[in-house]
């Protein structure tokens, strides 16, 4: 016999899923549809809290539009316990479009959110071949030993002085071949808010004193606070 939705969700899974470069480019309450109606029609015995008609797929992070994802986080949770090759089964080819399963876990129930665990992301970025992966490795190590990084965001409508510098965690250059490829870590922060990467491009550029064109991005993973890395 199937639980009760709306009772409290006796399992919680962790999902570790991959998002494609072509994937739909759709705005955050889209893309929370599209996961909900993706999950309500695997059959799965889905928690639905109280007031909501579905269940809801709980991110660790935003992701901005256009940028690749190889092992992002999400969770939900159900109203009785399954195993693992069902939830296999009933999620594998039934994601949104341009998302597929890596893998999951079953994790405690009772454990906190999975957002307010979420501490820093990494990030490839690929710029383009004439780029010189020199000068950009020396940018890097100087934007690394740097006290502030200012820095000015649009935020609604407006432009919002901000300091890059605690938000960036470690940036690297690769030069063993073309592209030249940025590693580059961010923090996710409650009060100073979210690395993003092309601010780091941005801020390596006026280091340079030119413009660095990025041929891609992909955030390689998110960083749980209790992760040693």
């Amino acid at each position: 016999m199937a639980g009760d939705p709306s009772a409290p969700p006796r399992q919680r899974w962790r999902l570790v899923l991959a998002r494609s470069a072509d994937a739909p480019r759709i705005g955050g309450r889209e893309q929370a549809d599209a996961w909900e109606a993706a999950v309500e029609a695997t059959g799965l015995p889905l928690h639905r809290p109280p007031g909501r008609a579905r269940a809801r797929v709980a991110f660790g992070a935003p992701l901005q539009l256009g940028i690749a994802a190889e092992r992002e986080l999400a969770e939900l949770f159900l109203a009785e316990r399954v195993p693992i090759w069902r939830m296999t089964e009933a999620l594998s080819g039934r994601l949104p479009e341009g998302w597929s399963l890596v893998d999951l876990f079953d994790v405690w129930v009772g454990g906190p959110p999975l957002a307010g665990r979420v501490v820093a992301a990494d990030y490839r970025i690929e710029l383009e071949d004439e780029t010189d992966p020199v000068s950009i490795a020396a940018a890097a190590r100087d934007m690394l030993e740097a006290s502030a990084l200012p820095r000015v965001r649009p935020k609604g409508g407006a432009s919002v002085p901000y300091d890059l510098r605690p938000l960036l965690v470690d940036a690297t250059a690769e030069a063993f071949a073309p592209p030249t490829r940025l590693r580059v870590r961010t923090r996710i922060h409650p009060e100073l808010g979210t690395g993003r990467p092309e601010e780091v491009v941005a801020a390596l550029s006026d280091r340079l004193g030119r413009s660095l064109e990025v041929r891609a991005i992909v955030r390689e993973r998110l960083i749980l606070a209790d992760e040693r890395t």
